[in-house]
């Protein structure tokens, strides 16, 4: 896993063989992060990593200068291998929550900038959350909430759906 780009460009850091995260191919993470460069400003802006898995995009927004990343990860052994990786960084502006994101999302604490979500392609509430984000408010004024997904899964009909990209196997759809 490493960081395209941001002051920690470069960064490698070996996920675990035993790890159940699939990483987000750096590929498909270079792509979307374009786009979002277009709809954001990612210095000092606030985000939430949902189901963070390895913490690959934690990672990639701290070092295109959020203000403050929130990783939000269930797996004892994934947020241990966060941690890891952002005290390798010392980034002090990184929050990582063990938790389940989806009562995460039910409680919320604060709104975002950006809001991601990696949640497994086989997770059954996996089509309720665009709803569960906008009816909880976690989206501040302006921000942008980027869903991963397979390719089964289509949102174009949501109200606040604006764009889907595809690369590979790996789906973003977009809403504001």
């Amino acid at each position: 896993m490493r960081i395209i780009t941001g002051k920690y460009k470069g960064r490698h850091f070996d996920v675990p063989r035993s790890f159940k995260a699939r990483p987000t191919t750096d590929f498909a993470k270079e792509n979307i992060f374009n786009v979002l460069n277009g709809l954001l400003d990612f210095e000092g802006a606030t985000a939430l990593d949902l189901f963070s898995g390895t913490g690959s995009i934690s990672l990639e927004l701290l070092s295109r200068g959020c203000e403050q990343v929130v990783s939000v990860e269930l797996d004892r052994d994934h947020v241990q291998f966060i941690r890891s990786c952002s005290q390798k960084l010392q980034a002090a502006n990184h929050v990582i929550v063990r938790s389940d994101a989806l009562r995460f999302i039910k409680s919320p604490r604060r709104q975002f900038d950006l809001v991601f979500a990696d949640p497994p392609y086989q997770l059954p509430e996996l089509p309720t959350i665009p709803d569960l984000i906008f009816t909880h408010n976690l989206l501040a004024d302006g921000g942008v909430f980027v869903l991963e997904h397979g390719k089964q899964n289509d949102f174009s009909q949501h109200p606040h759906f604006f764009d889907h990209r595809a690369y590979g196997s790996v789906n973003f759809s977009l809403f504001k």
